[in-house]
């Protein structure tokens, strides 16, 4: 652990999300204006404890924390990496660059949940003065080690502000994000309202686009396939174990070992099972295909539901309408033991 004290702050550079109280990382979380199940410190510490996100696969943690009268008032999950796999933002050309010219572009300084394309809160802090004396030590840590770099990704816009107050670039990327909810107007003039039913969602569409989907939904149906899903506690350890199968064999098919361990996993089922929703495919009464999402929301929709006439996206979507979540899924993992054309 490294230690200075700076702005009446004292700073912590701490060499494992361990070593900093899980309690005090959570409750300054939960007081940040975008959070999400991926910074909680059960998830940064099951990556750390499963391997999965360690110095031996190129993650090595060294996680930036200030105190103030022996109170966490602003943190961030930082990592030196010797890589860039796993960001899912790509900058081998910024590394090729350093190359051609004699440099070192690794290790670089990273912060970031690994694995995990999700926009979300990165720079824990009080308050937007905690968090603007955060970025500067970050930048400050940074030239202390020599770095090539320091990289935020996926941040929220608090935070990007705060980066750029602080001279730093930001550069853009682009996601497409699903919402239960639609515009409308009245009186009142325009407002955004949740669906009521999925043929709620479909009227809002074009009629190509209805067409599209109706088809797809029907092609499940005449398939045999039907859907389940679960939430939490109630998703069972064989459901668990047939999910890591799925999402295994998808790198596995694509020539990569997954990200994710099945110890990983295994964590998440014991320590926050409240953030998970498993959905899986069956035929003939037998698992081939599921899909895992987290979620952040904390109304509790019930398990073992069956859907004959959904694919796998839409009875995500579905599930979303009928239970009135603004926002469903933050990540999505995913795979099938068997192919069929129509999922």
């Amino acid at each position: 652990m490294l230690e200075n004290d700076s702005n009446d702050y004292v700073i912590r550079v701490l060499e494992s999300p361990l070593a900093v109280d899980g309690a005090a990382w959570n409750t300054l979380l939960a007081a940040q204006a975008h959070p999400t199940p991926f910074m909680r410190h059960e998830y940064l510490a099951a990556l750390h404890t499963s391997g999965c996100a360690a110095p031996a696969t190129g993650w090595t943690p060294r996680f930036m924390t200030l105190w103030r009268d022996g109170q966490l008032a602003a943190a961030c999950p930082l990592y030196l990496k010797t890589h860039s796999h796993g960001e899912y933002v790509f900058d081998w050309a910024w590394a090729n660059a350093y190359q051609q010219h004699g440099l070192a572009y690794y290790p670089k300084a990273l912060v970031a949940v690994p694995f995990t394309p999700v926009p979300g809160t990165r720079l824990l802090a009080r308050d937007a003065a905690a968090r603007q004396a955060l970025i500067q030590a970050l930048i400050a840590w940074c030239s202390e080690e020599e770095l090539s770099s320091l990289n935020l990704l996926f941040a929220a816009a608090e935070d990007l502000a705060a980066c750029t107050r602080a001279g730093l670039m930001q550069r853009d990327t682009v996601q497409f994000h699903w919402t239960n909810a639609t515009p409308v107007s009245d009186a009142s003039g325009a407002a955004l309202r949740t669906f009521g039913s999925f043929d709620h969602f479909l009227a809002s569409l074009s009629q190509d686009k209805r067409k599209k989907i109706r088809q797809e939904r029907r092609k499940v149906a005449e398939a045999g396939v039907t859907f389940r899903w679960s939430r939490g506690a109630d998703i069972s350890a064989a459901d668990w174990n047939f999910f890591y199968r799925c999402y295994e064999r998808t790198y596995l098919e694509h020539g990569n070992a997954p990200y994710l361990s099945r110890g990983f996993f295994q964590q998440m089922a014991q320590d926050m099972p409240e953030n998970w929703l498993l959905f899986v495919g069956e035929r003939a009464g037998q698992p081939m295909a599921s899909s895992l999402i987290a979620i952040h929301d904390q109304a509790t929709p019930g398990t073992g539901q069956k859907h004959s006439e959904t694919s796998l996206q839409t009875t995500i979507a579905d599930t979303a309408i009928r239970e009135g979540h603004k926002t469903v899924a933050y990540g999505r993992y995913w795979g099938a033991l068997e192919r069929v054309d129509c999922l």
